[in-house]
């Protein structure tokens, strides 16, 4: 399997992971200056590369990076980024500051991670019933606190 990485950009550099172990690619601010993310302020911050994924089986996940969530508050505005298979556009990763501090981001950072998983394409069937379960409706906290 191949995942095909396009550079937009001269600067941009190519996802790595930082460990044998590490699930996700660091993906990398391809900006030219600095940028100040502000407290409650969102950015839409260009890695300057495109991706091909080998097929509709998988997609590209996108996830803030630990660090910046929990030190900065930085992290990714939309929960997790999902890049389509038939995406050819520059990935980008939007970013929102969630601390009380504005935050620095620049160029070269590494400002979010890429994971590339399995995609399940059901066919879509109407029913007028569903299966029963011991849960059924039960929602939110309906399971108990422990």
């Amino acid at each position: 399997m191949e995942l095909k990485i396009k550079k937009l950009r001269d600067n941009a550099r190519i996802p790595k992971r930082a460990t044998d172990g590490a699930a996700g690619m660091d993906l990398y601010a391809c900006i030219s200056e600095s940028i100040t993310l502000n407290p409650g302020q969102l950015a839409v911050i260009p890695t300057g590369i495109a991706i091909e994924l080998p097929d509709n089986t998988c997609a590209a996940f996108l996830y803030a990076r630990s660090g910046l969530g929990v030190k900065h508050g930085i992290c990714l505005s939309n929960g997790v980024g999902v890049i389509d298979s038939d995406y050819r556009g520059e990935v980008c990763a939007g970013l929102c500051n969630v601390s009380d501090k504005p935050y620095v981001i620049e160029p070269g950072e590494r400002v979010a991670q890429m994971v590339i998983a399995p995609v399940l394409t059901p066919e879509i069937v109407e029913v007028d019933e569903l299966g029963s379960t011991d849960r059924g409706e039960g929602g939110f906290g309906s399971t108990g606190k422990k």
